[in-house]
């Protein structure tokens, strides 16, 4: 009975647990609301329905449109990793200035962490470190941008850092600057609004 009443508060927070894998599609949760441990440290984060989802009905979405040096940011308070491997299906929404988006890791609060992200317009998939909350580029890829849902993918041991795109590796730094562990997030810049679904993350 217990474990029965576990698994039904696990799918109304849209969260799963399994073989030390968690993951989150947003299913569940009520629309214009934020799922339980996520905050919506910078920008307007919250789960709306999405027919394309790759799981459906629902998605969480960033929706502001905030001004061009803003860093949208959404953390999982409850997630503490140091070596993982994360992924995240992503669609561009909209933006004028900026859009596409990316995933976080290794996050200590809103002005250090990792972070590798796509951008549509400018047809590109890029890994950064977030210093103090400066923005320092480590490698870049370029990527012909295809409408529709997109897979991303980071997996982080030790120093070193490699970023996936639909499967296909793209990026390959290593970097010490975040030796420790630390939350997972999702990112977007400026005016980007954009949808995420099928949220994982693996590690310790």
């Amino acid at each position: 009975m217990r474990s029965a009443l576990v698994v039904v508060a696990l799918l109304t927070t849209g969260l799963y647990a399994q073989d030390g894998r968690r993951s989150w599609n947003f299913d569940t949760l009520r629309t214009g609301t934020i799922p339980k441990y996520f905050v919506s440290e910078i920008g307007d984060w919250k789960v709306v329905a999405d027919t394309t989802a790759p799981s459906q009905p629902n998605v969480l979405a960033q929706l502001a449109k905030s001004s061009g040096s803003t860093f949208n940011l959404a953390l999982i308070t409850d997630t503490n990793y140091k070596d993982a491997d994360i992924t995240v299906k992503i669609r561009a929404i909209a933006g004028r200035n900026d859009q596409g988006g990316g995933l976080v890791w290794r996050a200590n609060d809103t002005k250090n962490y990792y972070i590798a992200r796509y951008n549509p317009l400018e047809d590109n998939y890029r890994v950064y470190k977030v210093e103090n909350g400066k923005r320092s580029q480590f490698q870049s890829a370029d990527i012909k941008h295809t409408s529709g849902w997109h897979t991303l993918r980071v997996t982080m041991t030790g120093d070193h850092i490699e970023c996936y795109y639909d499967g296909k590796k793209y990026l390959d730094v290593k970097d010490n600057t975040f030796r420790e562990a630390g939350k997972v997030g999702l990112w977007t810049k400026a005016d980007a609004q954009s949808h995420f679904d099928d949220l994982m993350v693996t590690g310790k």
